[in-house]
Order: structure tokens, then sequence, then C-alpha cells
């Protein structure tokens, strides 16, 4: 029997980096999975990797009409969820004094709005003792210069962990949040505009990090697939940091 043997679940945020990672660990551990994005040709070619037991929903998560076609899909397919894994996220670096109001509604409508309303219109479909795992980051704990308002939105996502462990306790729905430190994923990656700056923020970003080096997006899938499965059944509120001790020293 797998971990996850006959479950169904969602995965914002699935077309790449560690969404993409934990469909392909999902599918491997028996699940359903259904995968969104923003970008067709990446989610395309997400569902292709995947290679079954997978739909791709086109859509952003900042958009309350794209989720209520994510669910309507769910309900016609499938009627049920047993993990909802809010995974979608971005961020813009901004030291105090270049804040941008658009830049502050960006990543505030992705990763906290968005992440809301992808848990609450979740919620007539999931079943008794399903899992829900959000997406934070080792900013709620440690943060670097210019990364203000990215951290205060990961502030925002642990402290909707705690509060909605309580909203749920009556239906025996848990709720965690995952926090990886630096990880190799193409969001990362467009930071940098050459090859030659690319390896220099990668070789900063591993300097934070005790194990001296980035996670792969594989190694966050695993924690993803412990939170989601029975394996547990007794973990409830926690913020699980997937982070090589960076925020831990």
């Amino acid at each position: 029997m797998t971990k996850l043997e006959g479950k169904v679940a969602v995965i914002t945020g699935g077309n790449s980096g560690i969404g993409l990672a934990t469909a392909k660990r999902f599918v491997a551990e028996g699940a359903y999975v259904y995968i969104t994005g923003r970008r067709k040709p990446e989610l395309d070619a997400a569902v292709q990797q995947i290679g079954q037991n997978v739909t791709g929903m086109q859509g952003d998560v900042s958009n309350l009409a794209d989720l209520d076609r994510l669910y309507a899909t769910v309900q016609q397919q499938h009627d049920h969820i047993d993990v909802v894994f809010a995974n979608a996220g971005l961020g813009n670096g901004a030291p105090l004094g270049e804040i941008s109001e658009a830049n502050f509604d960006k990543v505030f409508a992705v990763n906290v709005k968005g992440l809301l309303f992808t848990v609450q219109k979740a919620l007539p479909f999931l079943r008794e003792g399903s899992s829900i795992i959000l997406t934070a980051s080792s900013t709620t704990r440690k943060v670097g210069p210019a990364m203000s308002v990215y951290a205060a939105s990961n502030a925002a996502i642990r402290s909707f962990a705690r509060s909605w462990t309580l909203d749920l306790k009556g239906r025996n729905i848990r709720v965690n949040a995952v926090s990886p430190g630096p990880t190799v994923t193409p969001g990362i990656s467009r930071l940098a505009q050459t090859e030659e700056q690319r390896q220099q923020l990668f070789a900063a970003f591993a300097a934070t990090v005790p194990l001296g080096r980035m996670a792969d997006p594989d190694e966050i899938a695993k924690a993803v697939v412990f939170l989601a499965s029975d394996e547990s059944s007794f973990v409830n509120g926690i913020e699980l940091f997937v982070d090589g001790g960076q925020a831990q020293i």
C-alpha cells in the first residue's frame, strides 16, 4: 500500500518547482492530482511529465473565478478532496523606501489572498480527516534585506496555519505549513539575467545554509508527502522547516 493510495489532491502552482515535484511524488504514492498554473505551456508540459492520474487547470489563484472553475472540475470528476497543497506563491524584493503599491498588491494577492481562498473554496469538498498544507518560507524566522513584503506574506501564512487548525478541529482536518529554505526552482532562477548571475545568486543562497547547498524541489516534496499522509496523523498546526538548517541557527 502506498502512502496516498486513493486520495484526491489539489496542488496550486503545480506546473514547476516544488509544486511539480510534489505532484510527481503524490502520483507515485497513489494519489490523483489536480495541478494549477498561470502559464499554459508550462502546465501542459508538467501534465506530460507526470504522465497519469493528473488534471491540469490553467488559472491564477488570486482570481476567484479561476478557483471556482478548479473546484467545479474536481466536483464533477471526483466529488471530494483529501489533500490541499496551497503552494502557489511569488516574491519580489525591494528595500523599505522603494516598495511600490503594485509590488505589495501583487505579492499579497497571490501569497495571502490566493492562498486563503484556495483553502476556503476547498472546504465543501474536503472529507473529514483531510490534510491542508500551506507553503510558507524560512523567512518566517530568518529574513534578509529587501524582503520585508515577501517575509510578511509568509508570516501571514504561518498565522493561517495556526488559526485554521482551530477553525477546522471539529472536522478533524489537519492544517500544517511547510517552510522551505533556498530551493533550486525556475522562480529563483528567473531572478538572474545571465548564467553568471545565476551562479552567483545560487552561491550566495547556499552560503546561508549550514548544509552548504540549496535544496532540490524533490527534497521539499518528500516533506509534503509526509504531511499529506497518515504517517503525520497526529501532526497539526506546525511549521515544518525544510531549510538545511538555515533558519535554525
